[in-house]
């Protein structure tokens, strides 16, 4: 079943099928794929319940619009497949901005000092990691400062609604964390968002927040975009 899922799913972000293109027969899909009915509805169903297809009784299948897609990852895909890698890449650091800064700002205040050790803990690890050119545990590090803020924070949705991205945010942190300029930039800006935070100053939280994805949307378009 995954694996009819998947090749459909490779067919559409190559561009073999586009949005409002209508898929192959449910026989046609099963003799391609030498798999029953069953096997092609339920391949079918698991592109539904993503968004990526649209099933209509009596009429049978066709491509959603990539804006219907639920599916982060699968969209992220198609975008990049189809020229659009370099907007993809800002339009993540703007969906950052919208959950991020105010994840920073709500944790200033409440924020444990365990945490703010562990914040400082993965900028040692970022450090180390740096040293010995280590971009995966340099990423890992990175993304764990940044999680243990939206737990800080205290609101369960900020960290629900940017979950959906972590898988791309690592892929693309792996990226650009190979330029040793941005890994510096990247310590930097978090040292000084441990600082806003050990204020339990909610707009300095904020603020240094929003410096530090500023920085990260220019190093992108600096040393990656060029």
């Amino acid at each position: 079943m995954n694996t009819v899922a998947d090749d459909l799913l490779d067919r559409i972000i190559a561009g073999e099928l586009g949005p409002g293109d209508p898929l192959p027969s449910e026989a046609e899909i099963g003799e391609q794929f030498d798999v029953s009915r069953v096997t092609v509805r339920e391949a079918l169903r698991t592109l539904s319940t993503r968004g990526i297809v649209r099933v209509v009784s009596g009429i049978g299948s066709r491509v959603a619009p990539v804006e219907a897609w639920r599916s982060v990852p699968d969209a992220l895909r198609y975008r990049a497949a189809h020229g659009d890698d370099a907007t993809v890449s800002e339009q993540l650091i703007s969906t950052r901005r919208l959950i991020e800064c105010e994840a920073a700002a709500l944790a200033a205040p409440l924020i444990s000092d365990a945490a703010l050790d562990d914040c400082e803990a993965c900028i040692v690890a970022m450090v180390e990691a740096a040293q010995r050119s280590d971009v995966d545990a340099f990423v890992a590090s990175d993304l764990r400062f940044h999680s243990v803020i939206l737990e800080a924070s205290g609101n369960l949705f900020l960290a629900v609604l940017l979950a959906p991205l972590t898988e791309v945010l690592a892929d693309r942190r792996t990226e650009t964390s190979r330029v040793p300029e941005i890994q510096q930039h990247a310590i930097e800006e978090h040292r000084s968002i441990v600082g806003a935070l050990r204020s339990r100053d909610s707009v300095a939280a904020r603020a240094a927040m929003e410096h530090h994805l500023q920085q990260t949307l220019d190093d992108l378009r600096h040393f990656v975009l060029r």
